[in-house]
This record gives structure tokens, sequence and C-alpha cells, in this order.
């Protein structure tokens, strides 16, 4: 296995066996000895160790003396963990998985929209709100660019935690985005570019008004609406169990 320019061995065969197995490679297949992953991916003893160290560290991986290594079930991976987030965004779509990182977006951007709010109103932070605006500017500009238009509009969502001034919810933002990556292609097909377009400048508007409960029920009202679609459209997605 040659690893790219810059990354090393270790990493190299993190990537490609933390993929696997979240792409459903050992769902029914023994997950490899480690002799056998030195000699399919021409590692060495110490690199392969260390890489699963790593999975193991990241929840995918569990070794128990006698019964070798095994995969986990997705419940106990570390599903904030950027990687195994990154990981997530490959896998074939589940209609659970989809709903239940809507539902973490319900439970935070709210009330990172009306922190944003609160902020701007006391005129903090004007370069935070500058990014939200420039996103949407992008996201409506290039509305005929289905796939660059979804890319603003993930940033516009991951702007608004930054604006927040709450630390926690701007780590969130690798969560939040890989739940966007992973439904809004779906959602976005359910509506009118122009109509979700007005939402998300009435979104702003709030936000840059100051206006805090108002942009926190609208953004909560933007994701019910998502995860109303995402339900109502999911018989015509993967069924796969994890």
């Amino acid at each position: 296995m040659i690893p790219s320019p810059g990354v090393s061995l270790t990493h190299s065969l993190l990537e490609r066996l933390g993929q696997s197995i979240v792409m459903g490679t050992y769902d029914t297949a023994p997950f490899p000895t480690e002799a056998d992953i030195c000699t399919r991916n021409g590692t060495s003893r110490t690199v392969t160790r260390e890489a699963l160290k790593m999975l193991t560290a990241k929840g995918l991986l569990s070794a128990r003396p006698r019964l070798g290594t095994k995969v986990e079930p997705l419940s106990r991976w570390n599903l904030l963990d950027p990687q195994v987030l990154r990981w997530l965004t490959r896998r074939p779509l589940t209609p659970d998985l989809i709903l239940e990182f809507n539902q973490v977006r319900l439970a935070f951007e709210p009330m990172a929209a009306r922190l944003a709010a609160r902020h701007a109103g006391q005129g903090r932070d004007p370069a935070a709100l500058q990014t939200i605006k420039q996103s949407l500017d992008l996201m409506i500009r290039h509305h005929e660019d289905r796939a660059l238009s979804i890319h603003h509009d993930i940033e516009f969502h991951g702007h608004i935690l930054e604006a927040s001034g709450n630390p926690f919810y701007r780590q969130l933002r690798p969560l939040i985005n890989t739940a966007l990556t992973l439904s809004i292609s779906l959602t976005s097909l359910a509506r009118d570019p122009s109509d979700s377009h007005n939402d998300h400048i009435r979104v702003y508007n709030l936000i840059e008004a100051g206006e805090g409960p108002a942009a926190e029920a609208l953004m909560r009202d933007l994701i019910t609406k998502a995860i109303a679609v995402i339900i109502e459209e999911s018989p015509n997605l993967s069924r796969r169990t994890s």
C-alpha cells in the first residue's frame, strides 16, 4: 500500500480500514486478523497495530483476549469524531440515520440562530454576520449549479453555529455539516429553490435584526419541515440497517 504524498502509512491504513468498516464490508464477514491486514496492505506490525488502536479509540473496533478483534455496532462509534463523520457520508443512505442526524440539528441549530441574533443585536462580531450573508448570497447566485448551491447552503448553517459565540456549538459544526450533507440533497428536491432561498433570507434578516426568538422559531420550523420530508420520502431510500 503506497500512501498519498504527505500521508503516513498509519493514517493511510486507518483511512482504508475505517471506510471499509463504515461502508459495511464486515457486516457479514469477520474482521481480518492483524497478520492478514499486514499481508493485504503491505504494512508492518507496528503500523497495523497503531491503526487498529486508532479505530478502537473511535469505537469502531474492540479487541478481546482469545476472541480477537471485532467490529462494533454503529451505536458504539464515536459519531462526533470528524473522520467517522466523513466516512459516514459515503455510507449507503438509511432513513433512520438521516432522521437521527436531523433530530440533532433540531436540538442545536434553533438556539444557535437565537444566540447569533442576540450577538448581532448587540453589535458583537460583525464579521461572523458577514460570513452568513456571504454564504447566503453565494447559495442564491449559484442556484443553477445544484451541488455548489448546496455547498453554500451547508456553509450558511455552519456559519450560524460559529456566530452563536458558543464554543461548544462551534465544535458541533462537523456533525451538523454531515447531517446536512446526508439529507439536503433529498430535502431540497421536495421544495422549489426560490422557497428555500426565501426561508434562508428570512432567517438571515431575523438574525441581522437581532430578533432572537423569531430566528429560533423559524429555524426550528425549517428543520421540522425537513424532517417531515425525510419521513415522507423514506420508502425511496435504502433500507439497509446498521
